[in-house]
């Protein structure tokens, strides 16, 4: 099972470092992990992922608890159960040569993503959406051979009210 966590944090350093020793210290490995600053300068927003089996739920409470104890974490919530947007940014380099390149660019617009760099024999794409699309489209570009690939990490929030 897949859990979404979200802390606000304040902008200082250390606090990255601190969280993830945290985790790792309890066996947690961050699948993935994306930090910026928010609306207002001195906070920076947490989103990461654990990965594990349904017995994990329990033990993300744990560290939950864990986290809201260090002086620099302001809030910090598991957002799984609840309805959320996620997205991740890729950046995949393809193959892409001459014969190919219609076939490339048609599965590019299929999947709403962006050419961004051309070069005479592979193509670099962007693309942003949540897990299962880039997944997909990985998938679709690997007959065109996955030169390199980049993503930023998940960053999710809770949906509004209505």
């Amino acid at each position: 099972m897949r859990h979404v966590i979200s802390a606000y944090v304040q902008n200082v350093p250390g606090v990255l470092s601190h969280i993830s020793g945290m985790l790792a210290s309890r066996g947690y490995n961050i699948d993935s992990l994306a930090v910026g600053e928010t609306e207002d300068p001195k906070l920076s927003r947490m989103t990461f992922t654990v990965v594990g089996e349904k017995k994990i739920t329990e033990q993300v409470e744990q560290v939950i608890k864990q986290l809201q104890k260090i002086v620099t974490v302001i809030t910090v919530e598991d957002m799984t159960d609840d309805k959320f947007v996620e997205r991740d940014l890729m950046l995949i380099r393809v193959g892409a040569l001459p014969g190919a390149r219609s076939k490339v660019l048609e599965m590019v617009s299929i999947f709403r993503a962006k050419v961004v760099d051309v070069a005479s024999t592979s193509m670099m794409i962007e693309v942003s959406g949540n897990e299962s699309k880039l997944k997909g489209f990985i998938e679709a570009m690997a007959p065109f051979g996955i030169i390199e690939l980049v993503r930023s990490g998940i960053i999710a929030m809770k949906r509004g009210q209505i």
